[in-house]
């Protein structure tokens, strides 16, 4: 059971899923770098919405169902904006008393920036996170071909000139084998389908990015707001994420504080994909233990899994 809404965002309106719930905590989520809120958020928000909560899964500008021109430009200042106006509009829905956050990969950097700045979150869980821009890319460097990434620069800065004269975005895709101009190369970055859309769904999901959204993401660096969390943050990490990194995200998970952590074998999409089952029933055990303390829930409920670390 959801519903399309929309709210407004930098005077665009931001599509989104809207799931009712029934124990007072809301989750507001959204896809990875790239990702609509379908591939991205619906194996997580069908869940979260069996076991009570609301949910609150939406685009950002300039993707899916949102508004906003030119399309597929990720701008991350944009971006955060959007999740404030997403969290704004969430404590609006009906019966909503605690709000929770989650994302992946990289807006799941924004999860630690705005678990810094937002007195209003009450839990957040940041999945497969990409935490430092400099040394994730530095990695996934290593998985191109020379070639290629002289095209990628190339386009990106061309892409970067054109958006100063309104020139329509140069694409490239979210994900493509070495030699090839896309946003990753990394070998987990190919189960990307596998992961997101198994049994070829989402038929309208466009898997391209303007390769002006490079350089900014590159040198995005949400681990320094780590010290600052103002809430319970669960960080799922991946021990062998090629494209997101475990080391940084288990360096920023020590500087948060009352930070829970939860790791898991496999790479970038194991919480979609081997690890789905153990990361799900985590992330509810960790929203139902902050967003409805206090409250008659079962015992088994307040701990999380023994899986957990």
């Amino acid at each position: 059971m959801r519903e399309k809404v929309s709210f407004t965002s930098g005077g665009v309106a931001c599509a989104a899923w809207y799931y009712p719930g029934s124990n007072g905590g809301c989750v507001v989520m959204t896809g990875g770098f790239g990702v609509t809120k379908e591939p991205g958020t619906d194996r997580f928000a069908e869940r979260f919405s069996a076991a009570g909560f609301s949910v609150l899964a939406f685009d950002h500008r300039h993707f899916g169902e949102s508004g906003g021109e030119p399309r597929q430009v990720a701008r991350i200042a944009d971006q955060l904006d959007d999740w404030r106006a997403a969290i704004a509009y969430a404590t609006t829905l009906p019966d909503v008393e605690r709000v929770a956050i989650w994302a992946f990969s990289l807006p799941g950097g924004y999860i630690i920036q705005l678990a810094a700045e937002q007195s209003g979150i009450s839990a957040a869980i940041a999945q497969s996170a990409n935490v430092d821009g400099p040394t994730v890319t530095r990695n996934a460097s290593r998985h191109q071909t020379t070639a290629g990434a002289l095209r990628m620069v190339g386009r990106s800065i061309l892409d970067s000139l054109g958006a100063l004269v309104g020139r329509p975005p140069k694409l490239v895709a979210l994900s493509g084998p070495p030699g090839t101009v896309a946003l990753l190369n990394t070998p987990d970055s190919l189960d990307t389908d596998k992961a997101l859309r198994p049994g070829n769904q989402y038929a309208d999901w466009e898997q391209t990015i303007a390769a002006r959204s490079i350089f900014p993401a590159a040198f995005y660096r949400p681990a320094k707001y780590a010290p600052q969390v103002r809430c319970p943050l669960l960080y799922v990490v991946c021990d062998d994420d090629q494209s997101a990194l475990s080391a940084p995200t288990l360096a920023a998970a020590e500087r948060t504080p009352n930070s829970e952590l939860i790791r898991v074998p496999g790479g970038h999409y194991a919480p979609f994909l081997d690890a789905h089952e153990q990361v799900v029933e985590t992330e509810l055990a960790f929203l139902t233990r902050h967003l409805l303390s206090g409250k008659n829930v079962p015992p088994s409920a307040e701990k999380l899994p023994e899986t957990a670390s």
